[in-house]
């Protein structure tokens, strides 16, 4: 029998794998995973075998891992971040469970667009904090906004995944509104485009002008605490270290 890798590749830039996913995709007898990924991968393992499916076929493409898999064959399901962050891992390990087969499964973990985003803006991301995914696709739109209001209570730093589409584009506005009942308007807000990627950009407003801010769904949204501030053009979240007799921060 042949193993299933469930592997996130990080942003998508070679210089952000791990080396245990470039050893993965590399002894990989079969490589699987989205369309748009697997072109990315591509260009770094030109010679690999790839099994794509487009998005909305997800399941299918698990199915189709997991019958490679069978053939007793190496596979690589691919994931862009971590496989186990709104990746592939939880969709594997439940399509196997269904299709009643036993064949090993593992989780090979990747820098996930927080992390890379968080990289780019500074440090924002220095306390605890929410990801929350913007997309109803698979999660009702009431349950979103509990998160995000209850992200915004808890005074937690907001990370937001999904957060435009051509047919949602106003959820990052509600979300605002939203956390504006408990931050004030000039809270910090970093949007990177493209985390890790060749075409990379970044911009940091705040809470008050995040509606009129360039947003897509290539755009991961950093949403400050009542700590985070901007200096020299990088967001801070202070942790609480002190250095010498004064506290660093606010």
């Amino acid at each position: 029998m042949g193993k299933l890798y469930v592997v996130g590749f990080g942003p998508g830039g070679y210089e952000h794998m791990t080396a245990k996913c470039i050893q993965v995709i590399e002894k990989a007898d079969v490589v699987t995973g989205y369309t748009t990924y697997v072109n990315i991968l591509k260009e770094y393992f030109p010679d690999k075998q790839y099994l794509a499916t487009p998005m909305m076929q997800e399941v299918k493409r698990c199915r189709m891992a997991v019958e490679e898999a069978q053939k007793d064959q190496v596979v690589a399901m691919v994931s862009s971040g971590d496989s186990g962050i709104y990746g592939m891992a939880g969709i594997i390990y439940q399509v196997a469970e269904e299709m009643g087969v036993d064949i090993e499964i593992e989780t090979v973990p990747g820098v996930t667009a927080a992390s890379a985003a968080a990289s780019v803006l500074g440090a924002p991301l220095m306390h605890d904090f929410a990801v929350i995914s913007l997309s109803d696709l698979m999660t009702p739109l009431d349950l979103i906004w509990k998160r995000v209001d209850c992200a915004g209570r808890g005074d937690l730093i907001v990370c937001l995944y999904n957060p435009k589409s051509k047919k949602r584009t106003t959820y990052v506005e509600q979300a605002a509104e939203l956390l504006l009942k408990y931050r004030k308007p000039e809270t910090p807000v970093g949007i990177v485009r493209n985390a890790g990627r060749k075409d990379e950009s970044s911009q940091i407003t705040d809470l008050e002008h995040l509606k009129d801010a360039d947003i897509d769904m290539f755009s991961v949204v950093i949403i400050g605490n009542s700590q985070t501030y901007v200096n020299r053009r990088r967001m801070i979240t202070p942790r609480g270290y002190s250095v010498g007799n004064e506290q660093c921060g606010r």
